[in-house]
């Protein structure tokens, strides 16, 4: 049997609640300290949440930045173009030979 993940979140955020009500009827937590500590949690988020908003925006700066320049291409890049090229150039003069050799239509493409 197989257990969503809903599933669970509910049976997490009940157990929560059950422990908390455990720990107010044994008296290891009192409501008054129950209610502060709710209240700076949520402060605790909101002050989170505000400044990964920050960091994400400043995040995305610097991503859109990178992309934007244009620095040309990277070493790789301009060794995959080379390589390129030089499989045109062959594929050329592997045309031109064939061109002597008088075997018809053009190889480009082609797998023979």
């Amino acid at each position: 049997m197989r257990i969503s993940r809903w599933t669970l979140l509910w049976l997490l955020i009940v157990g929560v609640l059950v422990v908390i009500w455990v720990a107010i009827l044994t008296g290891v937590v009192t409501p008054g300290n129950l209610v502060g500590s709710f209240l700076s949690l949520v402060l605790a988020l909101a002050v989170i949440a505000v400044l990964a908003i920050i960091g994400a925006v400043f995040v995305g700066m610097f991503v859109s930045h990178r992309i934007m320049s244009t620095k040309g291409f990277t070493p790789f890049e301009q060794e995959m173009l080379k390589m390129r090229q030089e499989v045109h150039e062959l594929q050329d003069r592997v045309d031109a030979i064939a061109g002597k050799l008088g075997v018809p239509g053009d190889t480009k493409g082609k797998a023979r």
